[in-house]
């Protein structure tokens, strides 16, 4: 069993910055593979980012490519989300999710979920 949970939401400016936090117990970030996924309101939850369990490869979607990045920490018990030059359109609640095997974007592959955190980007 594994359990997520997220910290770092907030009410940003446009251009502004966010470092997202996902905790996770019961398994270390090593030995699975690590999601961002986002939910606007009236959209659907889609994928933002994705880190593999040894850390060497990433996913990025296109709409955050040079803009945000994912990374753990040395213990693999928390991963992180930097968001930078952030838009109105980033506005969404953010969920981390972990998966056993290799890196993935898609949505059902993902085994366990965080509650999710609130990301408003104001202009």
């Amino acid at each position: 069993q594994v359990r997520l949970a997220e910290s770092g939401g907030g009410l940003v400016q446009v251009g502004g910055s966010l470092r997202l936090s996902c905790a996770a117990s019961g398994r270390t970030f090593s030995t699975i593979t690590v999601g961002w996924f986002r939910q606007a309101p009236g959209k659907e939850r889609e994928f933002v980012a994705a880190m593999s369990l040894n850390g060497r490869s990433t996913e990025f979607a296109e709409s955050v490519k040079g803009r945000f990045s994912i990374s753990k920490d040395n213990e693999a018990v928390t991963t992180y989300l930097q968001m930078s030059n952030l838009t109105p359109e980033d506005t969404a609640v953010y969920s981390c999710a972990a998966k056993l095997g290799i890196i993935s974007t898609t949505i059902r592959s993902y085994n366990y979920w965080g509650q999710g955190t609130q990301v408003t980007v104001s202009s």
